[in-house]
């Protein structure tokens, strides 16, 4: 047993990727299979034929596009044989049928999936956040951590999945520990510095000094064990979502760590909306964890 409760055992070994054939779903694709070889992990690449859109035409039809689904899955999998991708990765690939996020639920408990890889759509019309239905839901109900792949995202992962710099954004709550922990244990496994930032918005407390001091003692108790990781603090003032997004782009950060409060719990509704905004336009992957959530052991 870690000294530390927050201490967390990444222990990834079953990672998902969610798949419906668009450019978004193929680049999450790609990156979730690094992921997977960089961790040994077994991946599951799962196709949902959504029921919502064949309940006027009838069951010939849902059978007729499962059949074309299990088709291109197939298809798919052959090209990535091909090209050495799934090479010495074990993985299934699955079609579902049925509402979208329960069959992904149901194959993520059944499965006792680790790690959600999922690509979004970026944003539409004036400050509309639009993540694609299926991110979306994923997004508010999945347990496990979810890594979000947004447009902007490079294409092509790092070798190997390998990080050099981790953005961390706090509120400073000891609720969002939980993703500290995620955070400094990939900074420690990867080598990669890592940026702590709070971002101090209009009308928050004026007590920030005591938040920051009872933050730092927190974390320097999560660092304590291992090897500590090549970190900084940094406080800015402004709308969260933009100092996240302009200091991931202007540092190239490699991973955003954030994490998620069940939405009952929030103080500030306006938190889940910059997640998305985050999620759907950062220059790289962005990891989000639920906070308050215990970790299941692997």
């Amino acid at each position: 047993m870690s000294s530390h409760p927050l201490s967390i055992d990444l222990g990834i070994h079953r990672v998902l990727s969610a798949i419906d054939f668009s450019s978004s779903s193929i680049k999450a694709l790609n990156h979730a299979i690094e992921i997977a070889r960089s961790y040994g992990a077994k991946f599951y690449l799962v196709h949902v034929v959504s029921s919502i859109g064949y309940v006027m035409v009838g069951a010939d039809a849902v059978v007729s596009a499962m059949d074309t689904a299990s088709e291109e899955l197939q298809h798919l999998e052959q090209r990535l044989s091909r090209t050495g991708a799934l090479a010495g990765i074990p993985h299934e690939m699955l079609v579902c049928q049925g509402t979208v996020w329960q069959q992904l639920e149901r194959v993520i408990s059944e499965h006792q999936i680790d790690l959600i890889v999922l690509g979004t759509q970026g944003k539409t019309g004036l400050r509309k956040l639009a993540l694609g239905s299926v991110a979306e839901a994923v997004f508010h109900g999945a347990a496990c951590p979810v890594l979000t792949v947004g447009p902007c995202a490079a294409a092509d992962p790092p070798l190997h999945a390998k990080l050099s710099h981790i953005l961390y954004p706090t509120d400073l709550s000891p609720e969002s520990d939980r993703a500290a922990a995620y955070a400094v244990s990939l900074a420690q496994e990867h080598g990669a510095r890592l940026t702590v930032l709070h971002v101090l918005e209009k009308g928050q407390a004026a007590q920030i000094g005591d938040h920051e001091h009872q933050f730092t003692t927190r974390f320097r108790q999560l660092i304590s064990t291992g090897t500590p990781p090549d970190w900084s603090y940094q406080r800015e003032v402004g709308l969260a979502d933009q100092s996240i997004l302009g200091l991931a782009k202007e540092r190239q950060v490699g991973l955003i760590v954030l994490g998620l409060r069940p939405r009952r719990y929030l103080v500030n509704p306006q938190s889940w909306l910059h997640a998305y905004k985050i999620a759907s336009e950062a220059c790289c992957p962005v990891l989000t964890v639920r906070c308050g959530l215990g970790h299941r052991a692997s």
